[in-house]
């Protein structure tokens, strides 16, 4: 392993693999990037759901999608690999009057800061989408077309493919156990294959990421979140283009994978901590919300076998933190999605990437997503968490 680089990106997934891109492209060709597993996609990446959106509450997470889902569509010209996007879309279901004024409200902030080809649907407009959906106590909702999904370990592997052709190195099996410094500034990292001299260590370790600045003496407020999926078996009947559907009574949703279904939701029970095992006893729950939305789902079939779990790194307002930190120069944070990394993850680069290389970014304001907000009152709260 080389013992020199001017950046040391620590976490081989989808979000270090796009900085790693980012720096490259820019011209910042002597990046190291450091993976502790032996192969790539363990980590939350390859345990993703895959859907990208726009369709969010706040500003900054709305800039990031705009500009991450056009960087996906043209995925291979960036890259030279394909992103498997798919925009299916995401249809949000309204059932209270409470939640469609939320759909409403989101969808001005959306049009006002330039997403187009989104829109307020009716009731009947939400069953001619999907025919077998229960409708009667749906009040509406939103649809974009642009929403969809990408295949998260194609999007990592494109990523860290041309970074490594433009001259970054990936080690794997490296695992970070210290960030080193001198006099409030990064000098390297330590590793279980040796010591790494550098100026710049970027943090992008998903739901390690505390441990990974608590080595550097920095208390970063992120915590993982279990979180589990549930592929069906092939479930024939259901329309071509099937969105990502959203049944906002419950947080209940689904969208297609292959020719079944990838089901999801958000347990209220589960509890912080580092945990990877699939529950058996959540496909009971899941189908009970899924039954009552879609009655015919009632025919699922579900292997348990075929089912998994993986992380979300949470921050506490769910907006990522990004950028410097502020008591150790030379440390930088990318962590913190609360489930946005796979979709943020071309925005993320290049904000990195930007604040490294010049200390602020067009795509949004480098202090937006700081980590200072959390001690300077500054939280943003993102309320359409999935």
């Amino acid at each position: 392993m080389q013992a020199t680089a001017e950046v040391v990106i620590v976490g081989a997934g989808i979000v270090g693999a796009s900085i790693a891109f980012h720096l490259t492209e820019a011209g910042c060709r002597d990046v190291l990037v450091l993976e502790r597993e032996t192969r790539l996609g363990l980590g939350s990446t390859g345990k993703s759901m895959g859907g990208v959106r726009a369709q969010f509450a706040t500003e900054v997470n709305i800039r990031m999608s705009l500009y991450s889902i056009p960087f996906f569509a043209q995925f291979q010209d960036a890259t030279g690999f394909e992103s498997g996007y798919k925009p299916h879309g995401y249809l949000f279901a309204a059932t209270s009057d409470s939640h469609l004024a939320y759909l409403k409200a989101n969808f001005q902030l959306q049009s006002a800061l330039g997403l187009r080809g989104a829109e307020l649907l009716q009731p009947g407009d939400i069953v001619r989408m999907l025919p077998q959906i229960r409708s009667d106590d749906i009040v509406g909702g939103t649809f974009c077309p642009t929403d969809g999904f990408v295949d998260p370990y194609s999007v990592m592997t494109g990523f860290l493919g041309k970074a490594q052709a433009n001259g970054c190195t990936l080690e794997r099996g490296v695992q970070v156990t210290g960030v080193q410094a001198n006099v409030g500034r990064v000098t390297g990292v330590q590793t279980n294959r040796g010591d790494v001299s550098c100026r710049t260590v970027v943090n992008a370790a998903g739901p390690w990421a505390a441990l990974v600045a608590k080595s550097a003496g920095v208390d970063l407020p992120i915590y993982p979140m279990r979180r589990m999926l549930v592929p069906t078996e092939p479930f024939p009947g259901l329309p071509d283009r099937l969105p990502m559907v959203i049944d906002m009574s419950t947080g209940f949703h689904f969208r297609p994978e292959g020719i079944g279904l990838l089901m999801a939701w958000n347990d209220p029970g589960e509890k912080p901590g580092f945990q990877t095992a699939f529950d058996p006893a959540f496909i009971e729950k899941i189908l009970t919300h899924a039954v009552d939305r879609v009655p015919c789902f009632a025919d699922l079939q579900v292997n348990p076998g075929r089912c998994w779990a993986g992380m979300y790194a949470m921050s506490p307002d769910h907006h990522s933190i990004l950028g410097p930190v502020p008591e150790l120069e030379g440390f930088y944070c990318a962590n913190g999605f609360s489930g946005h990394g796979v979709m943020h993850s071309p925005a993320t680069g290049r904000i990195v990437s930007d604040l490294i290389l010049r200390g602020t970014s067009d795509v949004i304001d480098g202090e937006m997503l700081s980590v200072r907000r959390f001690a300077e009152g500054r939280a943003i709260q993102e309320s359409a968490v999935l």
